[in-house]
């Protein structure tokens, strides 16, 4: 009995996310399906599944999601990539993760997450919070491969490997929680520009991977203005600076104009590669610095908590105090001291959708 209610359980999940309609526009070429890489940016909850302190699969988290289930995504509800799912018109409103036991490689074929919350493109950034690094996530898709050949035959394999647009967002673990925050050698071994290009270097091996692996269809997010996430600004008043911090938006913007750089020179040698910068910096600063006119109230602190430090079991621990969160999460463009609300999600997802991941083949 306990086993055949599971099943319904997983059954009614599966069920309730794709009835959701969403007014992202539906892209019209042939995409068959969504495979995401990165960080908590885009984690739909790989990170339960391994022994980390980094997780976010608890009240509040989630709160907003269909059936107010905390997921593993560091938001009150949806990321980026579960919108993108939707407008690519893949059927449904959601990318699971590929470590989510409710889910199997049927689930997997049109759609597949293997991020991991505080991953970054260098190993050493994963090894601080023992995180699944990005080699590993590479890892995990050749057994998706695998599987999915199986699952499918290996002609129809191929096919949705190639047919997929590929969702890339990470970077920005790097600089906050490896370089700037001394948790690793990192500082001592590079200045920021040189380790920028040790970063872009990686991203090139991995994009290279990929390709050899069957993808030709990708989007690299490039670093949003990390300097004016709530924690860093709170973290700049205590240093009394005050406002964002202009050194690590600094080196962002340093970090994304290497990155298309690069992107243009590799995509260049590749045969039939689509590889792109999905550029979101100066969208979301906007968003940022001027939060009203996007129909937000606060953007200097998070909705959860005080909103100045809290993500993850922090923030959890403000589930059951009186108004330990905001009542409505829309106002507030960060959910938590790092992450964006599912609202500000969406809009960035709009953007990105517009100008890159729906457009490809166009």
């Amino acid at each position: 009995m306990a086993a055949a209610s599971a099943v319904h359980a997983r059954r009614r999940r599966r069920l309730v996310l794709p009835l959701l309609l969403l007014l992202l526009p539906v892209v019209r070429a042939r995409v068959t399906a969504l495979i995401v890489f990165g960080d908590s940016t885009v984690d739909a909850g790989n990170n339960n599944a391994v022994p980390t302190a980094v997780r976010s699969n608890f009240p509040p988290y989630g709160r907003d999601f269909p059936g107010g289930r905390a997921t593993g995504r560091f938001s009150n509800g949806r990321v980026a990539t579960d919108f993108y799912s939707e407008a690519l018109g893949l059927g449904r409103g959601f990318v699971p993760a590929y470590l989510d036991p409710d889910y199997g490689i049927q689930d997997f074929a049109i759609g597949v997450c293997f991020a991991s919350a505080r991953s970054g493109l260098d190993v050493a950034t994963s090894r601080v919070f023992q995180v699944i690094p990005l080699w590993k996530q590479v890892e995990m898709f050749r057994e998706y491969k695998a599987r999915l050949a199986a699952h499918l035959g290996a002609a129809e394999a191929h096919a949705v490997v190639a047919g997929a647009v590929y969702a890339v967002s990470i970077g920005t673990n790097d600089f906050i929680e490896n370089y700037f925050a001394l948790t690793t050698t990192r500082f001592l071994e590079f200045t920021v520009p040189e380790y920028t290009e040790y970063l872009v270097g990686l991203a090139r091996a991995f994009l290279a991977e990929l390709y050899g692996l069957g993808a030709r269809r990708i989007g690299f997010t490039g670093l949003a203005a990390m300097g004016c996430l709530p924690l860093e600004r709170a973290r700049a008043r205590a240093l009394a600076r005050g406002g964002c911090d202009e050194a690590y938006n600094a080196a962002a913007r340093g970090f994304n104009a290497a990155l298309a750089a690069m992107v243009a020179d590799l995509g260049a040698e590749l045969p039939g590669a689509d590889i792109r910068v999905a550029e979101v910096y100066d969208f979301f600063e906007g968003v940022v610095r001027e939060p009203a006119r996007h129909g937000f109230v606060r953007a200097d602190v998070g909705c959860c908590g005080t909103g100045t430090y809290e993500m993850g079991y922090p923030c959890g621990a403000w589930a059951a105090a009186p108004g330990g969160t905001c009542p409505d999460a829309d106002r507030y463009v960060f959910w938590d001291a790092v992450h964006p609300t599912e609202r500000a999600s969406r809009l960035v997802a709009e953007h990105l959708v517009n100008s890159t991941f729906g457009r490809f083949d166009n």
